[in-house]
């Protein structure tokens, strides 16, 4: 059974010059603004760390009219399985280039992009919320368009192909046909196309709206040692709902309302301490991605009338570490589609007292405290396996049993907005009986 959750998009684009005001040279002149109708916006990342965005077409002009399936199409492989598609967020990554003879390759690749973005914080420390899942797109050539020139033309499942819009760095992709091979997986989440190639590159389609549920596609390249970094960028706007912290020279200076976003602001951080708003709770704490937590000059694409909260996180540059506004953005946006709490036996089902119950705590350092029918069992406190004969009770108080809760809360440091903790807290419950 599907989750019935938002994601937003995951993963953008790249391409071969940085546009950051405080970035290498070689800036975009101009904000592209909107995609126009039929088109979708797109971000850009350079080999520097710099990112951008364009326009780009959900179409494809190199997917090939073929036979909808091949051998051993559509195959899916658990890469990672942490448990039940219901308490875990699911990663489906998609290969493009692979032939039927290179499906092995395209599993270690895939395999390999996942540990580059499950290396960076918030991600190693909560790897055990994420299932992954690898599908087997087979393709009737090896490689990528684009790859190693502009002549080089392949017939691929996807359609993948660099030069996008002319950019060189810039990998866009099928957008349907990336739907037709997403929904082969149990669930989807967040989906990362993973080209055959070793080209650094990479897009991201932030206004797909998809029924399975995700709202976005990422493409990286599979043989690339550090296109992960686009994929974990992405996610923050995905999972963390996070604003891009990069700006345009030319952009002026904003003039809108308070963004929604946690990590941009028209609050100095005076008003924000005063009024108690944004990122208030974080000023003045060393950061992980260097320096203090302040309100630094230029974000969500404007140079002026707007702050962030480092000089320079990855939600402005690839190479960096979310600051401690995105870490807590981050970790509430695994909570929404994983739990803290999981086990093997079904919630609320009928257990006899005389046998065990075991519980698994996906996150290092998370508390547990067991109930029966409200009343804390406290010498079960932590233990993750049980004997249902701790109770000390043959029947409930009218002889039907007790209902027993395990409710599991993890007190990471790094979420501090009472709002948001809520969502660290999940509990199940089993009835009893003598």
């Amino acid at each position: 059974m599907r989750k019935r959750r938002w994601t937003s998009a995951i993963l953008m684009t790249v391409m071969s010059m940085a546009i950051l005001a405080a970035a290498p040279a070689g800036a975009v002149p101009d904000d592209p603004g909107p995609a126009p109708g039929g088109r979708q916006q797109v971000e850009v990342f350079a080999e520097d760390g710099g990112i951008g965005r364009a326009s780009v077409s959900p179409v494809s002009p190199y997917l090939a009219d073929r036979p909808q399936a091949l051998a051993a199409d559509g195959a899916v492989t658990p890469l990672v399985q942490n448990g039940s598609t219901d308490t875990k967020l699911d990663v489906v990554v998609i290969g493009d280039g692979y032939t039927a003879a290179e499906q092995e390759k395209f599993r270690a690749d895939a395999a390999a992009k996942w540990q580059e973005v499950s290396a960076v914080e918030p991600y190693a420390t909560y790897r055990n919320l994420f299932n992954v899942w690898a599908v087997e797109a087979v393709s009737a050539q090896s490689g990528i368009t684009g790859d190693p020139d502009r002549a080089a033309v392949r017939d691929t499942a996807l359609g993948s192909y660099f030069w996008c819009e002319d950019i060189e760095r810039l990998l866009c992709v099928d957008v349907k046909a990336v739907e037709r091979y997403a929904a082969k997986a149990p669930q989807a989440d967040l989906v990362l196309v993973v080209a055959n190639s070793a080209k650094y590159g990479g897009a991201g389609y932030n206004d797909v709206q998809s029924p399975l549920g995700y709202e976005g596609i990422a493409t990286v390249a599979g043989g690339n040692n550090r296109s992960g970094q686009i994929a974990v960028h992405e996610t923050g706007h995905s999972l963390g709902k996070l604003a891009d912290e990069y700006y345009y020279d030319g952009q002026g200076t904003y003039q809108g309302a308070e963004p929604a976003e946690s990590n941009i602001s028209t609050l100095t951080t005076d008003r924000m301490r005063r009024e108690r708003a944004k990122w208030y709770r974080w000023l003045g704490r060393t950061s992980p991605d260097g320096g203090t937590v302040g309100a630094f000059v230029g974000g969500g694409y404007y140079p002026d009338g707007i702050f962030r909260p480092t000089e320079n996180s990855i939600m402005r540059s690839l190479g960096r570490e979310f600051n401690l506004p995105g870490r807590e953005a981050m970790i509430a946006g695994f909570y929404r589609h994983a739990t803290t709490i999981t086990s093997t036996t079904p919630a609320n089902s009928t257990l006899d007292s005389s046998g065990r119950l075991t519980v698994d705590l996906p996150v290092p350092g998370t508390t547990l405290r067991w109930y029966s029918d409200g009343r804390e069992l406290t010498h079960l406190r932590g233990r993750t396996t049980i004997p249902l004969s701790s109770f000390g009770f043959a029947a409930g108080p009218r002889g039907i049993g007790y209902r027993l809760t395990a409710v599991a809360t993890d007190p990471t440091p790094d979420v501090l907005d009472p709002a948001l903790r809520p969502s660290l807290t999940g509990s199940l419950s089993w009835w009893v009986t003598g």
